[in-house]
Protein backbone atom coordinates (compact mmCIF):
# COMPACT_ATOMS: atom_id res chain seq x y z
CA UNK A 1 0.00 0.00 0.00
CA UNK A 2 2.85 2.37 0.81
CA UNK A 3 4.40 1.69 -2.58
CA UNK A 4 1.11 2.37 -4.41
CA UNK A 5 0.64 5.60 -2.47
CA UNK A 6 4.18 6.64 -3.34
CA UNK A 7 3.65 5.91 -7.03
CA UNK A 8 0.43 7.85 -7.34
CA UNK A 9 1.81 10.87 -5.51
CA UNK A 10 5.01 10.83 -7.53
CA UNK A 11 3.14 11.42 -10.78
CA UNK A 12 2.77 15.05 -9.77
CA UNK A 13 6.55 15.47 -9.77
CA UNK A 14 7.33 13.43 -12.86
CA UNK A 15 10.85 14.10 -14.21
CA UNK A 16 11.55 15.84 -17.49
CA UNK A 17 10.26 18.96 -19.23
CA UNK A 18 6.55 19.60 -19.53
CA UNK A 19 4.25 22.58 -19.90
CA UNK A 20 0.85 22.48 -18.26
CA UNK A 21 -1.74 25.12 -19.05
CA UNK A 22 -4.82 26.24 -17.15
CA UNK A 23 -7.61 28.15 -18.86
CA UNK A 24 -7.78 31.83 -17.90
CA UNK A 25 -10.25 34.52 -18.71
CA UNK A 26 -10.06 36.12 -22.15
CA UNK A 27 -7.87 39.17 -22.27
CA UNK A 28 -8.59 42.18 -24.47
CA UNK A 29 -6.09 43.59 -26.92
CA UNK A 30 -6.77 47.15 -25.76
CA UNK A 31 -3.11 47.70 -24.90
CA UNK A 32 -2.00 46.66 -28.37
CA UNK A 33 -2.28 48.46 -31.67
CA UNK A 34 -5.44 50.20 -32.84
CA UNK A 35 -6.24 47.36 -35.22
CA UNK A 36 -6.14 44.85 -32.39
CA UNK A 37 -8.00 46.92 -29.79
CA UNK A 38 -11.34 45.30 -30.55
CA UNK A 39 -9.96 41.78 -30.83
CA UNK A 40 -10.36 39.35 -27.95
CA UNK A 41 -7.44 36.96 -27.68
CA UNK A 42 -7.85 33.59 -26.01
CA UNK A 43 -4.98 33.37 -23.55
CA UNK A 44 -3.63 30.84 -21.10
CA UNK A 45 -0.93 30.97 -18.49
CA UNK A 46 1.70 28.34 -17.96
CA UNK A 47 2.92 27.06 -14.61
CA UNK A 48 6.23 28.86 -14.17
CA UNK A 49 8.97 27.94 -11.76
CA UNK A 50 9.84 30.37 -8.99
CA UNK A 51 11.81 33.33 -10.31
CA UNK A 52 10.59 33.04 -13.90
CA UNK A 53 8.20 35.60 -15.41
CA UNK A 54 4.50 34.84 -15.77
CA UNK A 55 4.02 34.66 -19.55
CA UNK A 56 0.67 34.54 -21.31
CA UNK A 57 0.17 31.56 -23.61
CA UNK A 58 -1.67 32.47 -26.80
CA UNK A 59 -3.75 29.95 -28.67
CA UNK A 60 -2.83 29.46 -32.33
CA UNK A 61 -5.91 29.95 -34.48
CA UNK A 62 -6.75 31.34 -37.91
CA UNK A 63 -7.27 34.86 -36.56
CA UNK A 64 -3.83 34.89 -34.93
CA UNK A 65 -2.10 33.66 -38.09
CA UNK A 66 -3.87 36.32 -40.16
CA UNK A 67 -2.90 39.06 -37.71
CA UNK A 68 0.76 38.01 -37.63
CA UNK A 69 0.87 37.88 -41.44
CA UNK A 70 -0.61 41.37 -41.69
CA UNK A 71 1.97 42.67 -39.20
CA UNK A 72 4.81 41.23 -41.29
CA UNK A 73 3.41 42.72 -44.48
CA UNK A 74 3.00 46.14 -42.89
CA UNK A 75 6.53 46.06 -41.53
CA UNK A 76 8.04 45.23 -44.91
CA UNK A 77 5.95 47.88 -46.65
CA UNK A 78 7.25 50.51 -44.25
CA UNK A 79 10.84 49.40 -44.87
CA UNK A 80 10.36 49.39 -48.65
CA UNK A 81 8.87 52.89 -48.57
CA UNK A 82 11.77 54.08 -46.45
CA UNK A 83 14.39 52.65 -48.80
CA UNK A 84 12.71 53.40 -52.15
CA UNK A 85 13.45 57.12 -52.36
CA UNK A 86 14.25 58.67 -55.71
CA UNK A 87 17.93 58.07 -56.57
CA UNK A 88 20.17 61.12 -56.84
CA UNK A 89 22.44 61.90 -59.78
CA UNK A 90 26.04 60.83 -59.39
CA UNK A 91 28.24 63.49 -57.80
CA UNK A 92 32.01 63.54 -58.33
CA UNK A 93 34.13 62.77 -55.28
CA UNK A 94 37.79 62.29 -54.26
CA UNK A 95 39.49 59.57 -56.27
CA UNK A 96 37.30 59.85 -59.34
CA UNK A 97 39.03 60.19 -62.70
CA UNK A 98 37.71 62.65 -65.30
CA UNK A 99 38.31 62.72 -69.03
CA UNK A 100 38.41 66.35 -70.15
CA UNK A 101 38.67 67.39 -73.81
CA UNK A 102 39.06 71.00 -75.02
CA UNK A 103 38.19 70.94 -78.69
CA UNK A 104 40.56 72.57 -81.24
CA UNK A 105 43.26 72.66 -78.57
CA UNK A 106 45.25 69.42 -78.89
CA UNK A 107 47.97 70.76 -76.60
CA UNK A 108 45.79 69.91 -73.60
CA UNK A 109 46.08 66.22 -74.45
CA UNK A 110 49.62 66.24 -73.08
CA UNK A 111 48.23 66.96 -69.61
CA UNK A 112 46.53 63.58 -69.59
CA UNK A 113 49.84 61.75 -69.52
CA UNK A 114 50.75 58.69 -71.51
CA UNK A 115 47.99 56.16 -72.08
CA UNK A 116 48.32 52.86 -70.23
CA UNK A 117 48.39 49.65 -72.17
CA UNK A 118 45.95 46.89 -71.28
CA UNK A 119 48.74 44.62 -70.00
CA UNK A 120 50.11 47.25 -67.60
CA UNK A 121 46.81 48.10 -65.94
CA UNK A 122 46.29 46.60 -62.49
CA UNK A 123 42.85 46.30 -60.85
CA UNK A 124 43.44 49.31 -58.61
CA UNK A 125 45.02 51.58 -61.21
CA UNK A 126 42.93 54.49 -62.53
CA UNK A 127 42.48 55.10 -66.21
CA UNK A 128 44.30 57.97 -67.88
CA UNK A 129 42.71 61.28 -67.01
CA UNK A 130 42.48 63.99 -64.37
CA UNK A 131 42.20 62.61 -60.82
CA UNK A 132 40.19 64.45 -58.19
CA UNK A 133 42.46 64.78 -55.16
CA UNK A 134 41.54 63.99 -51.56
CA UNK A 135 40.50 67.59 -50.98
CA UNK A 136 37.93 67.30 -53.77
CA UNK A 137 39.86 69.60 -56.12
CA UNK A 138 40.72 69.22 -59.79
CA UNK A 139 43.82 70.83 -61.31
CA UNK A 140 43.59 71.75 -64.99
CA UNK A 141 45.92 73.88 -67.15
CA UNK A 142 45.01 77.59 -67.20
CA UNK A 143 41.98 76.93 -65.00
CA UNK A 144 44.06 76.16 -61.92
CA UNK A 145 42.56 74.26 -58.98
CA UNK A 146 38.79 73.92 -59.01
CA UNK A 147 36.77 72.40 -56.16
CA UNK A 148 34.58 69.82 -57.91
CA UNK A 149 33.57 67.41 -55.10
CA UNK A 150 29.78 67.10 -54.97
CA UNK A 151 29.30 68.44 -58.52
CA UNK A 152 27.91 66.64 -61.55
CA UNK A 153 29.92 66.39 -64.77
CA UNK A 154 27.81 69.01 -66.55
CA UNK A 155 28.40 71.43 -63.67
CA UNK A 156 32.15 70.82 -63.84
CA UNK A 157 32.00 71.42 -67.58
CA UNK A 158 30.39 74.84 -66.99
CA UNK A 159 33.01 75.82 -64.40
CA UNK A 160 35.87 74.81 -66.71
CA UNK A 161 34.39 76.67 -69.66
CA UNK A 162 34.08 79.83 -67.57
CA UNK A 163 37.66 79.53 -66.28
CA UNK A 164 39.16 78.89 -69.74
CA UNK A 165 37.14 81.70 -71.32
CA UNK A 166 39.62 84.13 -69.76
CA UNK A 167 42.33 82.77 -72.09
CA UNK A 168 40.46 81.28 -75.07
CA UNK A 169 37.61 82.45 -77.25
CA UNK A 170 34.47 80.41 -76.60
CA UNK A 171 36.23 77.19 -75.49
CA UNK A 172 34.32 74.00 -76.20
CA UNK A 173 34.82 71.64 -73.25
CA UNK A 174 33.63 68.06 -72.78
CA UNK A 175 33.81 66.35 -69.37
CA UNK A 176 33.20 62.61 -68.94
CA UNK A 177 33.76 60.11 -66.15
CA UNK A 178 36.74 57.91 -66.92
CA UNK A 179 36.78 55.91 -63.68
CA UNK A 180 34.31 55.72 -60.78
CA UNK A 181 36.30 55.34 -57.56
CA UNK A 182 34.84 57.72 -54.97
CA UNK A 183 31.61 55.99 -53.99
CA UNK A 184 31.10 52.34 -53.07
CA UNK A 185 28.62 49.98 -51.49
CA UNK A 186 29.59 46.78 -49.71
CA UNK A 187 27.97 43.37 -50.08
CA UNK A 188 28.80 40.71 -47.52
CA UNK A 189 27.52 37.33 -46.42
CA UNK A 190 26.06 34.52 -48.49
CA UNK A 191 26.88 35.73 -52.01
CA UNK A 192 29.39 34.31 -54.45
CA UNK A 193 31.61 37.41 -54.72
CA UNK A 194 31.42 39.48 -51.56
CA UNK A 195 33.23 42.81 -51.50
CA UNK A 196 33.04 46.48 -52.47
CA UNK A 197 31.06 47.54 -55.53
CA UNK A 198 31.73 50.87 -57.24
CA UNK A 199 28.72 53.15 -57.61
CA UNK A 200 28.41 54.74 -61.06
CA UNK A 201 26.00 57.09 -62.77
CA UNK A 202 23.37 54.33 -63.00
CA UNK A 203 21.51 54.07 -59.64
CA UNK A 204 22.31 50.78 -57.92
CA UNK A 205 19.24 48.85 -56.86
CA UNK A 206 19.11 46.02 -54.37
CA UNK A 207 18.80 43.49 -57.18
CA UNK A 208 21.73 44.92 -59.10
CA UNK A 209 23.98 44.84 -56.04
CA UNK A 210 23.21 41.15 -55.45
CA UNK A 211 23.72 40.41 -59.14
CA UNK A 212 27.08 42.18 -59.27
CA UNK A 213 28.12 40.21 -56.19
CA UNK A 214 27.55 36.95 -58.06
CA UNK A 215 24.05 36.21 -56.81
CA UNK A 216 22.89 34.27 -53.76
CA UNK A 217 24.86 31.24 -52.62
CA UNK A 218 23.19 27.92 -51.78
CA UNK A 219 23.11 28.72 -48.06
CA UNK A 220 21.62 32.22 -48.40
CA UNK A 221 18.43 33.14 -46.58
CA UNK A 222 16.56 35.30 -49.07
CA UNK A 223 14.14 36.45 -46.39
CA UNK A 224 16.83 38.03 -44.21
CA UNK A 225 18.91 40.77 -45.83
CA UNK A 226 20.41 43.30 -43.44
CA UNK A 227 20.95 46.80 -44.86
CA UNK A 228 23.12 49.06 -42.70
CA UNK A 229 22.75 52.78 -43.50
CA UNK A 230 24.04 55.66 -41.39
CA UNK A 231 24.53 53.36 -38.42
CA UNK A 232 21.00 51.92 -38.51
CA UNK A 233 20.06 48.39 -39.60
CA UNK A 234 17.02 47.44 -41.66
CA UNK A 235 15.98 43.81 -42.17
CA UNK A 236 14.62 43.29 -45.68
CA UNK A 237 12.53 40.20 -46.40
CA UNK A 238 12.99 39.71 -50.13
CA UNK A 239 10.54 36.80 -50.23
CA UNK A 240 7.84 38.85 -48.49
CA UNK A 241 8.33 41.83 -50.82
CA UNK A 242 7.96 39.65 -53.91
CA UNK A 243 4.82 38.06 -52.47
CA UNK A 244 3.35 41.54 -51.94
CA UNK A 245 4.17 42.60 -55.49
CA UNK A 246 6.93 45.01 -54.45
CA UNK A 247 9.89 44.86 -56.84
CA UNK A 248 13.29 44.96 -55.10
CA UNK A 249 14.55 46.90 -58.13
CA UNK A 250 12.78 49.91 -56.60
CA UNK A 251 14.99 49.78 -53.52
CA UNK A 252 18.12 51.82 -54.22
CA UNK A 253 21.38 51.63 -52.31
CA UNK A 254 23.31 54.73 -51.33
CA UNK A 255 27.08 55.23 -51.19
CA UNK A 256 28.47 53.71 -48.00
CA UNK A 257 25.61 51.22 -47.55
CA UNK A 258 26.43 47.72 -46.30
CA UNK A 259 24.22 44.88 -47.50
CA UNK A 260 24.63 41.56 -45.70
CA UNK A 261 22.91 38.35 -46.79
CA UNK A 262 22.34 36.16 -43.73
CA UNK A 263 22.94 32.41 -43.82
CA UNK A 264 20.05 30.03 -43.25
CA UNK A 265 22.11 28.34 -40.54
CA UNK A 266 21.85 31.51 -38.45
CA UNK A 267 18.04 31.46 -38.62
CA UNK A 268 17.38 27.89 -37.52
CA UNK A 269 14.78 26.88 -34.94
CA UNK A 270 14.96 24.30 -32.17
CA UNK A 271 12.62 21.31 -32.15
CA UNK A 272 12.61 19.26 -28.96
CA UNK A 273 10.41 17.24 -26.68
CA UNK A 274 8.45 14.19 -27.78
CA UNK A 275 9.53 14.12 -31.43
CA UNK A 276 11.23 11.30 -33.26
CA UNK A 277 14.41 13.27 -33.91
CA UNK A 278 15.14 16.47 -31.95
CA UNK A 279 16.80 18.74 -34.47
CA UNK A 280 17.83 22.25 -35.45
CA UNK A 281 15.36 22.91 -38.27
CA UNK A 282 16.75 24.92 -41.20
CA UNK A 283 14.57 27.30 -43.27
CA UNK A 284 14.10 26.82 -46.99
CA UNK A 285 16.00 28.92 -49.51
CA UNK A 286 13.18 31.42 -49.42
CA UNK A 287 13.83 31.77 -45.70
CA UNK A 288 10.34 30.59 -44.72
CA UNK A 289 9.85 27.85 -42.18
CA UNK A 290 6.51 26.96 -40.67
CA UNK A 291 5.61 24.89 -37.63
CA UNK A 292 4.69 22.00 -39.93
CA UNK A 293 8.10 22.27 -41.68
CA UNK A 294 9.93 22.13 -38.35
CA UNK A 295 7.98 19.09 -37.16
CA UNK A 296 8.59 17.39 -40.50
CA UNK A 297 12.35 17.90 -40.22
CA UNK A 298 12.16 16.40 -36.72
CA UNK A 299 10.52 13.24 -38.07
CA UNK A 300 7.07 14.29 -36.82
CA UNK A 301 5.79 13.83 -33.26
CA UNK A 302 6.37 10.52 -31.50
CA UNK A 303 3.04 8.72 -31.72
CA UNK A 304 3.86 6.57 -28.67
CA UNK A 305 4.93 9.27 -26.22
CA UNK A 306 3.71 12.67 -27.45
CA UNK A 307 0.64 14.52 -26.29
CA UNK A 308 -0.50 16.10 -29.55
CA UNK A 309 -2.70 18.50 -27.62
CA UNK A 310 0.34 20.14 -26.06
CA UNK A 311 2.46 21.72 -28.82
CA UNK A 312 4.21 24.96 -27.90
CA UNK A 313 6.26 27.59 -29.69
CA UNK A 314 8.49 29.68 -27.40
CA UNK A 315 9.63 32.96 -28.91
CA UNK A 316 11.56 35.98 -27.71
CA UNK A 317 15.24 35.04 -27.48
CA UNK A 318 16.16 37.82 -29.95
CA UNK A 319 13.66 40.54 -29.11
CA UNK A 320 13.81 40.10 -25.35
CA UNK A 321 10.00 39.92 -25.09
CA UNK A 322 9.04 36.29 -24.38
CA UNK A 323 5.98 34.86 -26.10
CA UNK A 324 4.49 31.37 -25.92
CA UNK A 325 2.02 30.00 -28.47
CA UNK A 326 -0.02 26.83 -27.95
CA UNK A 327 -1.48 24.54 -30.62
CA UNK A 328 -3.82 21.65 -29.98
CA UNK A 329 -2.69 19.22 -32.68
CA UNK A 330 -5.13 16.38 -32.01
CA UNK A 331 -7.31 17.36 -34.94
CA UNK A 332 -6.06 17.05 -38.55
CA UNK A 333 -7.42 20.55 -39.09
CA UNK A 334 -4.76 21.80 -36.67
CA UNK A 335 -2.08 20.79 -39.17
CA UNK A 336 -3.52 23.37 -41.55
CA UNK A 337 -2.79 25.97 -38.90
CA UNK A 338 0.68 24.54 -38.37
CA UNK A 339 1.34 24.79 -42.11
CA UNK A 340 0.55 28.52 -42.07
CA UNK A 341 2.14 29.45 -38.73
CA UNK A 342 5.50 30.99 -39.65
CA UNK A 343 8.35 30.52 -37.23
CA UNK A 344 10.99 33.13 -36.50
CA UNK A 345 14.76 32.62 -36.07
CA UNK A 346 15.71 30.87 -32.82
CA UNK A 347 12.14 29.87 -31.96
CA UNK A 348 11.80 26.78 -29.76
CA UNK A 349 9.20 24.18 -30.72
CA UNK A 350 8.37 21.88 -27.81
CA UNK A 351 6.03 18.88 -27.85
CA UNK A 352 4.97 17.73 -24.41
CA UNK A 353 4.68 14.09 -23.33
CA UNK A 354 1.48 12.29 -22.42
CA UNK A 355 0.45 11.57 -18.83
CA UNK A 356 1.00 7.84 -19.25
CA UNK A 357 4.56 8.44 -20.43
CA UNK A 358 5.30 10.52 -17.35
CA UNK A 359 3.81 7.78 -15.14
CA UNK A 360 6.00 5.14 -16.80
CA UNK A 361 9.09 7.30 -16.26
CA UNK A 362 8.25 7.70 -12.58
CA UNK A 363 7.68 3.97 -12.33
CA UNK A 364 11.04 3.21 -13.96
CA UNK A 365 12.78 5.43 -11.40
CA UNK A 366 10.95 4.08 -8.35
CA UNK A 367 11.00 0.35 -9.14
CA UNK A 368 14.70 -0.09 -8.17
CA UNK A 369 13.97 1.61 -4.84
CA UNK A 370 10.92 -0.58 -4.21
CA UNK A 371 12.86 -3.73 -5.10
CA UNK A 372 15.64 -2.73 -2.74
CA UNK A 373 13.14 -2.10 0.08
CA UNK A 374 11.41 -5.44 -0.43
CA UNK A 375 14.74 -7.24 -0.47
CA UNK A 376 15.79 -5.55 2.73
CA UNK A 377 12.44 -6.52 4.35
CA UNK A 378 12.87 -10.18 3.37
CA UNK A 379 16.40 -10.26 4.76
CA UNK A 380 15.23 -8.63 8.01
CA UNK A 381 12.65 -11.40 8.49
Amino acid sequence: MAAVTLLTSACAVAPGMRMETSRMQDVSGASGSAGEASTTVASERGDAARGTPDIAITEVDAALILRLAQNRQQQQLEISQLLSGAPQAYAVGPGDVLQIVVWDHPEFAAALGSAQTQSSVRPGDPLAGFVVDQNGSLTFPYAGALHVAGLRTEEIQQHLSAALAKYFVKPQVTVRMASYRAQQVYVDGEVHSAGALAVNDVPMSLYEAIGRAGGFSETADQSDLVLVRHGQSYRVNLTQLLAQGVSPSWLYLKPGDLLRVVSRDENDVYVMGEVNKPVLAIPRRTGRITLADALSQAGSVNASTADAAQMFVIRGSLSGTPQVFHLDGRSPVAMLLAKDFDLQPKDVVYVDGSGLVRFNRVLSLLMPLISTGLTAGVIAK
